[in-house]
């Protein structure tokens, strides 16, 4: 585990050079979080508790969003690309020889990733919004702690959505078309634009149970205290359950694309 957590801080540190892209990374968000929660505040002027929520915690959802933007890869994990073009090259036979295993490795880079974005890109913009804004905070100072445990849970399920997508290049000749199929699937059922408690009937209850709900719906309902002792641990469960179903479905195609490297590779 001390190797993990050496290329985790490797990947926090790496990030961290980024001074001139992460910058702009907070603009970007802020600028955008003023464009969503005005429109928010149309939207829930003509209808008051829309999903289940109030003006202050609808405000709070738009800025707990643009802070987990680039924490839990609702847009994008941040290292689909590189696993993919080291899998078109090749490289990815050196990567396979490591004394490592492949799958923990990308996610040790994907933890020490999300850990630089969660204070680079997230803390700004939220406090910006909490200024700008009157917006719901929690009442219980563990609420905190349970908002990052939810985080954190996020940050796996969207690895291990991502990791099936760069892996897709073992069979694709271009993973663009799955990397978008991706992008789009993030940003609308992860309630990107509009809570998916929002989302009328079937389509709602179809998105509501789909993993990326994981990634922004969930921890916004802790942030917001709509998910509190046994619905907390249900939220966990959750999350924890598709976590282990996407990185067991990662393993098996994992084994299955060594197999194929192997057998290219005479």
């Amino acid at each position: 585990m001390r190797l993990y957590a050496a290329v985790a801080a490797g990947g926090f540190r790496r990030y961290a050079t980024y001074r001139v892209a992460t910058a702009a990374g907070v603009f970007t968000n802020t600028v955008f979080g003023f464009i969503l929660a005005y429109t928010y505040i149309a939207l829930w002027d003509e209808r008051p508790r829309l999903g289940g929520y109030d003006m202050p915690e609808a405000l709070a959802y738009v800025w707990i969003g643009q802070a987990l933007l680039a924490t839990c890869g609702l847009m994008g994990g941040g290292f689909e690309d590189e696993l993919m073009e080291r899998i078109k090259t090749g490289d990815i036979a050196v990567d396979l020889y490591r004394p490592a295993d492949l799958q923990m490795w990308w996610l040790s880079v994907a933890l020490g990733r999300s850990a630089f974005q969660a204070l680079g890109r997230g803390v700004v913009p939220m406090v910006v919004g909490a200024l700008a804004f009157d917006i719901a905070l929690p009442e219980r100072p563990v609420t905190w702690l349970a908002f990052l445990v939810s985080v954190a849970l996020g940050v796996v399920v969207s690895f291990a959505v991502w990791f099936l997508v760069a892996l897709s290049a073992f069979w694709l000749m271009d993973g663009a078309g799955a990397v978008q199929l991706a992008w789009l699937s993030g940003l609308f059922f992860s309630g990107t634009l509009l809570p998916l408690t929002v989302f009328p009937g079937a389509l709602g209850e179809v998105a509501r149970v789909l993993p990326w709900s994981s990634l922004l719906q969930i921890p916004a309902d802790v942030f917001l205290e709509k998910r509190t002792g046994w619905g907390l641990l249900g939220a966990y469960a959750f999350q924890a359950g598709w976590a282990l179903v996407l990185l067991a479905a990662g393993r098996a195609v994992q084994r299955v694309a060594t197999r194929r490297v192997v057998v290219q590779g005479g």
